[in-house]
């Protein structure tokens, strides 16, 4: 729950000795994000001097806990570090007492989630009930429009691949050529050239994909160790799920042996004496 609050929470460091006329379990208690409490240099037992402005500080506050934030990729950019509060102790200090701006209800195991949202419609009135898949969605507007860039990039890459593949393939069985005649003089069927030529080209998509595979590994090992670092978060920046792998290895194969199905084709349907270079 969150009190309506200005947008700064002042925090002043004291010494566990300087109000020693306080007790302890008179004084609030609260959890401090973890890269605060680095930069402060705070530890579980430290009183703090806080406020809403550099001139209000008058409550104090002991840190109780010292908490890491859930990874948040809408957070992730921002400057901001929070503390946590018990309600009444937040609301104290705001001056503002029995007012909040959201609050959050768990829905039991097998209740539906739109029969809890319109049951607390219809029983109050002056705020609005939204069920989580909702604000999450909302919330994620800017990240689905980058995913979308993204889609668009990878089907760009596809094709431009594909086209690369094919170029590639044609230029390996054209290198082909005088063992190509020399199978056909002797006798050997296009059938079987075919099959070889395809066997080969699976086997480079095979490879292929099996170091692109790894490269994705590594890549995604720095990025997320290089990122994670210089935001100091636990956030994953690339993940390489099974799927991802899935599909990439079936499209490579499928890519490959289509690059390489053509390149026979045309290779075993060219005359002998053109492929031996005297027709």
């Amino acid at each position: 729950m969150n009190p309506r609050a200005p947008a700064v929470l002042i925090l002043a460091a004291l010494s566990a000795t300087t109000w020693p006329t306080r007790a302890a379990a008179q004084i609030p208690a609260i959890a401090v994000e973890r890269r605060l409490a680095d930069e402060l240099a705070l530890r579980v037992g430290d009183t703090l001097r806080i406020g809403t402005a550099t001139d209000s500080m008058r409550s104090l506050a002991i840190v109780a806990a010292i908490y890491e934030p859930r990874p948040d990729p809408a957070q992730i950019t921002k400057a901001e570090r929070h503390v946590r509060l018990h309600l009444p102790d937040l609301a104290t200090l705001l001056g503002a007492p029995d007012q909040v701006d959201r609050f959050g209800v768990g829905v039991a195991p097998g209740v539906s989630v739109d029969t809890a949202v319109a049951a607390l419609e219809s029983n109050a009135f002056g705020y609005r009930a939204f069920d989580s898949d909702s604000i999450a969605a909302e919330s994620s507007q800017t990240f689905l429009v980058v995913s979308r860039f993204h889609r668009a990039i990878a089907v760009i890459t596809i094709v431009a691949s594909a086209v690369f593949l094919l170029c590639i393939m044609l230029l390996k069985v054209e290198e082909r050529r005088m063992d190509a005649a020399v199978m056909r003089f002797v006798g050997v069927r296009r059938r079987t050239i075919f099959g070889a030529l395809l066997l080969e080209a699976a086997l480079v998509a095979v490879a292929g994909s099996v170091v692109g595979t790894v490269l994705a590994f590594l890549a995604g090992a720095a990025t997320n160790a290089y990122y994670q670092r210089f935001f100091d978060t636990a956030l994953t920046f690339s993940l390489i799920t099974p799927d991802i792998v899935l599909f990439s290895v079936l499209l490579s194969l499928t890519l490959g042996l289509a690059a390489g199905a053509a390149a026979a084709w045309r290779l075993v349907h060219t005359k002998p004496m053109v492929l031996w270079g005297r027709g």
